[in-house]
């Protein structure tokens, strides 16, 4: 089933080494050539005689061979490899990934590899559900690697918990549907403009009103439809994130600016996604000179923004228009409310009530609201609700009667 593909195969110090072996056979039974890179470390758990009788190739662990100084070129292996594998990956790499440490030989690799990236981790229990390597691990999820699930059971340190790395065939079947189930392109020839982030609305040269969004919601949701063919602008806040692959990224500041650049790009677009965080209220005037701070109470005079979504629903005709409510108390009736006002086709709430969901996490727990009813999903993240967002843009498309 992978007959012909290069596999880049890393291996990092863990007792899980062994596993590597086995993961090495199956992909040469499976018809992929294998190349295997070594830590150091990694040759104090498996040999790396091991390894080349494995994978029919020389196994490659320093930048060059100290013996004739022949280069191995990171470069190189990171454009002949169709999927880079690192199992086991240690929680020293991890972090080393997430952080862009380029110390060895297999780091700079995946620093340099255009393909997919594929991790295994493998630690103790404590060491996997500490904040410090789960945050690493999400960072990664967020640059686009793919991580294998950790499986509970028995680990070496005698502790039976979350850790151990997943079993060879098992990230076989993962390497295989990471490679040949390339998402089909439904959205292809559409153009859609997504909004995310917060805005920022200025008081003085120092000061602003915003609020708490990342932007994650709507950056998910930009790179799923990207990923579908889709031609995608994203009018956004200020957010650390990076641009998604294939996105046009427009960035603004205020309210204001938003309403410009969605208004723009809405008016050649198939359809707009309104997921950003857009302040309802801006000052009436913007202090050219700090405000000073004095013993006097202070009034701000605010004054409503344009709303964006209620502006490209009165225009939209038969296109596409998704909303966001973000609710606390009444959520479906605000939500049922704005679905009419707005002209949307379908609205997403989700409750700052519920655990998990809202601003600055990476779960997210949502409800669809459209004329024929309401649909609640479970706690999931919030590439997944991404995910169930655009399957729902599908299938508006799919089926154009029952709009």
């Amino acid at each position: 089933m992978l007959k012909g593909k290069h596999i880049l195969l890393g291996v990092t110090g863990s007792i899980a080494a062994y596993k590597a072996a086995v993961l090495c056979r199956l992909l040469r039974n499976a018809g992929a050539e294998v190349q295997v890179v070594m830590t150091a470390t990694a040759k104090q758990f498996i040999t790396p005689l091991t390894m080349a009788t494995l994978s029919k190739n020389p196994i490659i662990v320093e930048f060059f061979n100290p013996e004739n100084g022949e280069w191995n070129s990171h470069i190189s292996l990171g454009e002949w490899a169709d999927c880079y594998v690192i199992a086991p990956a240690t929680a020293n790499t991890i972090a080393k990934m997430a952080t862009g440490v380029a110390d060895n030989l297999l780091l700079t690799t995946y620093l340099s590899a255009r393909c997919k990236t594929i991790v295994a981790p493998a630690m103790d229990c404590d060491m996997f559900a500490h904040i410090t390597t789960q945050t690493n691990l999400t960072t990664l999820r967020n640059h686009g690697v793919v991580i294998a699930d950790s499986p509970a059971g028995e680990l070496a340190s005698g502790l039976t918990g979350k850790g151990r790395m997943a079993e060879p065939e098992q990230i076989l079947d993962l390497i295989a549907k990471t490679l040949n189930s390339e998402k089909k392109k439904s959205l292809q020839g559409k153009h859609f403009v997504v909004t995310a982030g917060a805005t920022i609305e200025a008081i003085d040269p120092v000061r602003y009103i915003t609020n708490h969004s990342t932007g994650k919601m709507g950056y998910a949701i930009a790179k799923s439809l990207a990923e579908r063919g889709a031609e995608v602008t994203l009018v956004t806040g200020r957010t650390a994130l990076a641009t998604p692959a294939g996105v046009k990224r427009v960035d603004v500041l205020s309210a204001a600016d938003m309403y410009r650049a969605a208004t723009e790009a809405f008016a050649t677009a198939d359809g707009a996604i309104m997921c950003a965080a857009v302040a309802d209220y801006t000052p009436a005037k913007v202090a050219e000179h700090k405000i000073k701070k004095s013993d006097d109470d202070m009034a701000i005079e605010l004054v409503r923004t344009k709303d964006i979504a209620a502006a490209l629903g009165a225009v939209k005709g038969d296109r596409l228009l998704v909303g966001f409510a973000l609710e606390s108390d009444e959520g479906v009736k605000s939500a049922q409310s704005k679905l009419k006002r707005k002209n949307l086709d379908f609205i997403v709430l989700n409750s700052l009530t519920d655990k998990g969901a809202g601003f600055g996490v990476d779960t997210n727990k949502v409800t669809f609201i459209d004329n024929n009813g309401s649909q609640s999903l479970p706690l999931m993240s919030k590439s997944d609700v991404a995910e169930s967002i655009v399957h729902k843009i599908e299938q508006h498309y799919a089926h154009p009667t029952q709009r």
